[in-house]
């Protein structure tokens, strides 16, 4: 399922099903999302976070870890990024 234009925030979340935790269906479609549609940009300084952008409509997506103290992280979560935040955080040229 594609990024609607008024999605700014996709949150992931685990789930527990017969005693395994498992991605729940927006993490699954954060992990679509990423092998599929959006386009890998560049990693943040400290490597937790990822910029990614959607090839339909240009936004900037950032891959992020809202539980950081769960282990590994916890589930990914996407948020928009503007051009200048995300070209002060990633360091981008102009030309991205």
């Amino acid at each position: 399922m594609s990024i609607s234009p008024d999605e700014s925030l996709i949150v992931g979340s685990w789930v527990k099903i017969d005693e395994r935790m498992t991605a729940d269906s927006e993490l699954q479609r954060i992990r679509s999302l990423i092998a599929n549609e959006l386009e890998f940009i560049a990693t943040s300084p400290d490597g937790w976070e990822k910029l990614y952008r959607d090839r339909l409509d240009g936004r900037f997506w950032e891959k992020f870890l809202p539980h950081g103290a769960m282990q590994g992280g916890g589930p990914e979560s996407l948020r928009v990024l503007d051009f200048k935040s995300a070209q002060k955080k990633y360091m981008l040229k102009v030309n991205v």
